[in-house]
């Protein structure tokens, strides 16, 4: 599996100086922590999960989230948890049958609600958990994140040794880390937990919609989750500990919640992009995502990237490309990057970006340079003067 594999060769040659590298659920832990990209909500009451993971019903779809947790219905558990184990052993025969190619399916995680259902799920999954990729914890804390990761640990030390590792993705998304006098403490004991376990940690993951709930907010499709101010404060601060470059962990925003609605505000997708990538049929592609009210999500993602996160829960098919294709490397943040790693050797300080338009100081963008050649490898790097929107017209 790689990212825009429903590209031709010829045009993944006209759009990518360096293609995306092919990956799966056995890759190098620090590549898949980067990879996630748009992950899809799917609720595990979904009759048809196996058929449409397995025959790519939904275009360039990378990574699901089965859900167990908010998507179902507190009478629905058991259903849920029924459907989900078939789904995912119906998988695990489609793939031992060669049927399909096991590695071409995305990347698979459970949502789970308690630690004994994790238990009782990866119980009852029995040898098809080699088609996971992880368990998603939502509103991780101390107390119930360190029996969830006791049994991701009890796992892992009992699997077969060409079995997969299986991750974790905690959610921080509880009352106790957004409130203003528990957070600080909070936080700190989380991070101090996952430490502990940092092999098996993928992911740390925000939880923005029950941020908000917590306040009685909701943001518009107008607005961004960082022009609520609570919530941008709280993610703020989970950044500077959980962001830090050599000892912090890959960070995933929140949920875009709209595919629909009115508009208030102006759109925020120039024109130029689209026109210059596909004329006329660019300025139609704008006005759809426009009326879908992806243009916010797009700008959501660009803010996401800018604080130093990457990847994104999505809830709708139609937010898989936009959103990966955001994650792409351009030309000239891979020529600046390569620059500054190849110039890191400590006989210079600063140097001319290749482009002209700017100063590379060694120091002070090696870690960013390094961050972006991870990203250059999984989403690829796009030619020169290519942008974002030739992914979108395909």
């Amino acid at each position: 599996m790689h990212y825009f594999d429903y590209l031709s060769v010829e045009e993944t040659e006209n759009l990518f100086h360096l293609a995306p590298a092919p990956f799966c659920n056995r890759s190098e832990k620090e590549l898949l922590s980067h990879a996630i990209g748009a992950a899809l909500y799917m609720p595990a009451t979904r009759p048809t999960i196996a058929q449409d993971l397995s025959t790519g019903k939904h275009k360039g779809l990378t990574s699901v989230v089965i859900d167990l947790e908010d998507a179902v219905g507190d009478l629905k558990v058991e259903e849920a948890e029924a459907s989900l184990v078939s789904q995912i052993r119906s998988l695990d025969t489609h793939a031992n049958e060669s049927v399909i190619d096991s590695e071409s399916l995305p990347l698979i995680f459970i949502r789970i609600r308690t630690p004994e259902q994790a238990k009782r799920i990866l119980e009852q999954i029995g040898s098809a958990v080699t088609r996971l990729t992880g368990l998603v914890f939502p509103k991780f804390d101390v107390s119930t994140g360190e029996r969830y990761l006791k049994i991701l640990r009890d796992y892992n030390e009992s699997r077969p040794s060409d079995s997969p590792v299986l991750y974790g993705m905690p959610i921080l998304e509880s009352a106790e880390v957004i409130y203003a006098e528990t957070r600080r403490e909070t936080l700190l004991g989380i991070k101090a937990l996952l430490d502990q376990y940092r092999e098996y940690i993928l992911n740390v993951r925000i939880g923005a919609t029950d941020f908000s709930s917590l306040f009685g907010l909701r943001r518009k499709p107008d607005m961004t989750i960082y022009d609520i101010g609570v919530i941008r404060d709280c993610v703020a601060d989970i950044v500077n500990l959980f962001g830090r470059a050599g000892s912090g962990y890959v960070i995933s925003g929140p949920v875009w919640e709209y595919f629909k609605s009115d508009r208030v505000l102006k759109p925020q997708l120039r024109e130029t992009p689209f026109q210059e990538t596909a004329g006329p049929a660019g300025l139609r592609l704008r006005m759809q995502y426009i009326n879908k009210y992806v243009d916010g999500l797009i700008r959501e993602v660009e803010l996401d990237k800018e604080n130093g996160i990457i990847g994104k829960t999505i809830i709708h098919p139609t937010h898989i490309c936009p959103v990966q294709a955001m994650y792409t490397v351009t030309h000239e943040e891979y020529m600046d990057a390569s620059h500054i790693l190849s110039s890191s050797g400590g006989e210079v300080g600063v140097v001319k970006s290749g482009y002209d338009n700017k100063m590379n100081e060694i120091k002070p963008h090696l870690n960013w340079a390094r961050r972006i050649m991870i990203r250059s490898e999984i989403y690829g790097v796009l030619n020169e003067n290519q942008n974002f929107t030739a992914l979108l017209v395909r």
